[in-house]
């Protein structure tokens, strides 16, 4: 539903967020705090963003159980909670905080809108962290972006690239000894370079305030006619380079842009509506540490119009590169983040189950629903459309900072952008 069609009543919060409310429920219909909270929601610290009718804005929240409450009281901006060195004190105990809802009140509209938990922050990805997607990055390349080819060079290449790729650790001794037979082989890449080599592929995935979150219409650029759902865990790091919780992402792929020459990265990754984050960044606390994130595994469902399913399971176990290494390489003494960064940590999924015709693998088509799910994490849900199509981004760090300061945000001596 193009966004001049939806009724001027129904958009006046949503609007401002960049979406409107009628293409938000539109999209999910009878989304629900079921749908989409960890499994153990009840024992969660969970750090977001809504966007309140009665507070005219955007703001922080935690959301316990299925409550939300307001954080604006320690930031008026996400960015700025996620900075304080008391932030696990001051999320210890929900009460202490404003009570504005519950979470079906903003997936419903009834209170607002839940919006992406990402604002100031750099959004930022790390690609070609898994062997399978590295054979497939690598595929890509052979086939300069033809799907039409991808079958031929596939055949060619898993038997010798997947045998030396399996289980190997990125910039180890193993990994340069691979190295050197693979370029005697004549078959060493660009893809698997950053796959397997020393320096990590660290790239911008979107601008801040650019994501879209649960519930959103996702884009896909017209141009593109092999594409793909890229399921992924991204971390939460301050400034200080501390991990301090994760949530999951939506890393949107155009594999033809990108087959065609790597060096059209940005207009294959960053596209109106490209990057989806959600529902809620986990705090890592007693009940979930950074050992379990290695562990989870990370659901993928792709269920079209035309009656196509795809589904999938990726184990963080099988990442070539630890999230404190990927984040080390985001950010340190060369790089620095003073509003802190969200990093998509990569995928093992490149699909290649056949949709249009024989050979030719997967690609999206409008109207797919797309989960991304993890029991530790909650679920994220998005519709795919053209990223023409999709609600322009129109709320960006000037609109924010004007909301903001209208609301006056920062009037309070406990505020703390």
């Amino acid at each position: 539903m193009p966004q001049s069609t939806t009724p001027q009543s129904a958009t006046t919060h949503a609007d401002a967020a960049g979406r409107t409310a009628g293409i938000f429920r539109d999209d999910i219909a009878n989304l629900t705090a079921a749908d989409i909270l960890p499994q153990d929601a009840a024992q969660a610290r969970l750090l977001g963003r809504v966007w309140s009718d009665a507070a005219g804005g955007p703001c922080p929240v935690l959301v316990a159980g299925d409550r939300v409450y307001d954080l604006s009281a320690l930031s008026p901006t996400l960015s700025g909670v996620i900075e304080r060195s008391d932030l696990a004190a001051r999320v210890a105990t929900p009460s202490e905080h404003p009570d504005i809802g519950s979470v079906d009140d903003y997936l419903s509209g009834r209170s607002g809108t839940l919006l992406p938990p990402a604002d100031l922050q750099a959004v930022k990805a790390a690609g070609v962290t898994f062997a399978d997607s590295m054979l497939e990055r690598v595929i890509e390349e052979q086939a300069k972006g033809d799907p039409t080819r991808a079958l031929d060079v596939r055949k060619q290449l898993a038997p010798v690239l997947g045998d030396n790729l399996r289980g190997i650790e990125a910039g180890s001794a193993k990994a340069a000894e691979v190295k050197r037979l693979l370029q005697d082989l004549g078959l060493w890449s660009q893809y698997l370079e950053v796959g397997i080599g020393p320096d990590a592929e660290i790239f911008t995935k979107s601008q801040p305030m650019s994501s879209v979150g649960v519930g959103a219409r996702v884009g896909i650029h017209p141009m593109s006619q092999w594409n793909n759902p890229e399921p992924e865990v991204v971390l939460s790091v301050r400034s200080d380079g501390q991990i301090v919780g994760a949530t999951l992402g939506n890393d949107v792929n155009l594999r033809d842009v990108e087959g065609r020459s790597a060096l059209l990265l940005g207009k294959a990754k960053d596209n109106n509506a490209s990057c989806s984050i959600g529902p809620f960044i986990r705090l890592f606390d007693a009940n979930f540490t950074i050992e379990q994130l290695k562990q989870v595994e990370v659901s993928l469902s792709v269920v079209g119009t035309d009656g196509f399913e795809m589904t999938g399971v990726s184990p963080m176990a099988a990442i070539s590169r630890s999230p404190e290494s990927l984040a080390g390489q985001l950010l340190n003494r060369n790089h620095q983040y003073p509003d802190g960064a969200l990093l998509f940590l990569g995928t093992m999924f490149a699909p290649v189950k056949d949709r249009r015709g024989v050979g030719q693998g997967f690609t999206h088509e409008i109207g797919d629903r797309v989960e991304i799910s993890s029991p530790l994490l909650g679920r994220l849900v998005n519709v795919v459309d053209r990223s023409d199509a999709c609600p322009p981004w129109q709320f960006g760090l000037s609109a924010l900072f004007q909301n903001l300061a209208k609301r006056g945000a920062f009037s309070s001596s406990s505020a703390n952008a």
